[in-house]
């Protein structure tokens, strides 16, 4: 089975490219399809310069990128949805509230990832996936922590800014994806 991670902003221009290519990186070897959209993104465009270099400084080879608009099979068909903010976590609960129990902002979910414990699934499904482990592993540990000020689920948007800016946002997006590729290893 091959689980499906969403990395959602808000114009697939900058914060959800630049995961996607850090998040292949950092999967890589795992059965996981890693992809990106825009709750208001332009369908075709190509990915912001800046982005650019950093997903090819990920390894990628982000010639071909075109942005997509966030639809909602693309929540549908995602075993895991990461937002970049919480008004874009809520943009795609509310386009499809089945994926409520499986879409986090990215930040968010770092936390709870590294405060998981994915040896304590006792009700595990031997034909899950290893993001589907990692979910409810995250879910069950939100229980045990204390509730994050709302600027700490929001990752800060690059755009206008400078390749420095886009430098840093990267690495809060690497930050982030860490924890979450330990679980998916650990779950997996």
């Amino acid at each position: 089975m091959v689980d499906r991670v969403l990395f959602v902003c808000h114009a697939n221009l900058c914060r959800s490219p630049m995961a996607e290519y850090l998040a292949r990186r950092l999967l890589a070897g795992q059965p996981v399809v890693v992809s990106s959209a825009g709750t208001d993104a332009v369908d075709g465009l190509p990915i912001h310069p800046y982005a650019a270099e950093v997903a090819t400084w990920a390894g990628g080879d982000p010639t071909g990128f075109r942005t997509r608009r966030l639809r909602g099979e693309h929540l549908v068909g995602a075993t895991l949805v990461l937002a970049a903010t919480r008004r874009q976590r809520s943009v795609c609960t509310a386009l499809a509230p089945a994926a409520l129990h499986r879409t986090f902002t990215l930040r968010q979910f770092a936390r709870l990832a590294e405060a998981a414990d994915p040896a304590d699934d006792a009700i595990a499904d031997p034909a899950d996936g290893p993001v589907r482990a990692a979910v409810r592993a995250a879910a069950r540990a939100r229980g045990r922590l204390q509730p994050a000020t709302p600027d700490a689920d929001d990752l800060v948007d690059p755009i206008g800014g400078t390749a420095a800016d886009f430098r840093r946002c990267a690495e809060e997006i690497e930050r982030s994806l860490r924890p979450l590729a330990a679980l998916i290893g650990t779950a997996g």
